[in-house]
């Protein structure tokens, strides 16, 4: 049995944003990884994946990205970036939390020993279970079906027609891999989308969208709606189906980012990605998709992204919603002593998001009011 003040679960960027502030506090803590090794989610995404939002405001907590870091850093920088970041926190790595429940305190129990706090961090992320949809007839196809947390690069797939289903960040992204590697991509989309540049006038787009995460979504959406069409264009005339709300208002409704467009929209214009409706059903060497037409793939990447996967170990009612997700990021939830940190999809960036929420939880830590 680990006596200590805090316990936190998960050593990427939002854990070892809350260890850091915490030990600039001077506040003991546990800090306990399930994967051998710091910011495992980033090691192991596809190879081409940069972050979406500029250097300048995606560090973490007193430690900024060093100068030779590109403007977006790419994914081996970041887990350079973690790496260096992580180096005095000690982390407990290749430690596995199986339950975690509240008696007078919190007892967080892994596959090495039993540690009771009084605080408990979750910072596991969003990306810890693949969503895999369940398409009928998936049994009966011959090509390789894969998620996207298992696609690495294009380099197999040369020639190949390969549909990608999904049109996140992730989709877009790996649709414009596939054709640097001289694939056919496909991607499939199944419902209205909204789309925004990377890059506005030379300005990271995230940082204009922070200046707009003041106002409500629906002003916000209305201020910047004349800049979405002249950079963004009409999307429809690419075979898309815009929503009828703005970038702000889905990231509120629907906890989800648009796509961060880096590409993914000039290659559909210039014919090199095809635009098609969702998947209905799989057959043989073929995909039937929603409008009832059907083509042959030699593979099939499933962009459909994550759920948390909190609730696998973590006894703590009213504080997940429906879908297993944390109604709250970065404050206290309603049970005592228990945070959640990067769990809110910010407008203006994750990294950024779990700066702010690591000095706020650590601040609240710090001052002492919860009691065992």
């Amino acid at each position: 049995m680990v006596e200590t003040e805090t316990v936190i679960v998960g050593a990427g960027p939002a854990g070892l944003s809350v260890a850091t502030c915490l030990a600039r506090a001077g506040r003991s803590f546990e800090l306990v990884e399930k994967a051998a090794t710091v910011g495992s989610a980033w090691r192991s995404h596809y190879d081409r994946l940069h972050l979406h939002t500029d250097k300048a405001h995606s560090a973490l907590p007193f430690l900024g990205f060093p100068r030779a870091t590109g403007k977006y850093p790419s994914r081996a920088e970041v887990v350079a970036y973690l790496e260096r970041y992580a180096a005095t926190l000690a982390p407990h790595l290749g430690e596995t939390v199986t339950s975690a429940h509240r008696t007078d305190r919190w007892e967080v129990t892994t596959s090495r020993t039993t540690y009771r706090a009084t605080n408990l961090v979750i910072a596991t992320g969003y990306t810890q279970v693949p969503e895999v949809p369940a398409i009928p007839g998936r049994d009966t196809f011959r090509g390789e079906v894969l998620h996207s947390s298992a696609y690495r690069n294009g380099s197999a797939y040369r020639g190949k027609r390969v549909l990608v289903v999904g049109f996140g960040n992730s989709g877009g992204e790996i649709a414009i891999d596939l054709v640097e590697h001289g694939a056919l991509p496909t991607l499939a989309v199944r419902s209205p989308v909204n789309v925004i540049k990377r890059d506005t006038a030379g300005l990271p787009v995230l940082a204009l969208a922070g200046l707009l995460a003041w106002l409500p979504p629906r002003i916000a959406d209305a201020v910047s709606w004349p800049l979405l069409r002249i950079t963004v264009g009409d999307i429809t005339k690419l075979g898309l189906r815009k929503l009828p709300y703005g970038v702000m208002q889905q990231v509120v409704r629907t906890k989800r980012v648009p796509l961060i467009d880096i590409g993914t929209l000039a290659l559909i214009r210039a014919g090199k990605i095809e635009v098609r409706p969702g998947v209905a059903r799989m057959d043989g060497d073929e995909v039937e998709l929603a409008d009832g037409t059907r083509a042959p793939y030699d593979a099939v990447v499933l962009a459909t992204g994550y759920r948390p996967g909190v609730a696998q170990f973590l006894t703590a009612p009213g504080t997940l919603d429906d879908h297993g997700i944390p109604t709250t990021s970065g404050t206290r939830t309603a049970l005592p002593g228990l945070y959640y940190c990067g769990f809110y999809v910010s407008p203006y960036g994750m990294l950024r998001a779990i700066h702010g929420e690591a000095r706020a939880i650590s601040r609240d830590i710090a001052r002492g009011e919860l009691t065992a």
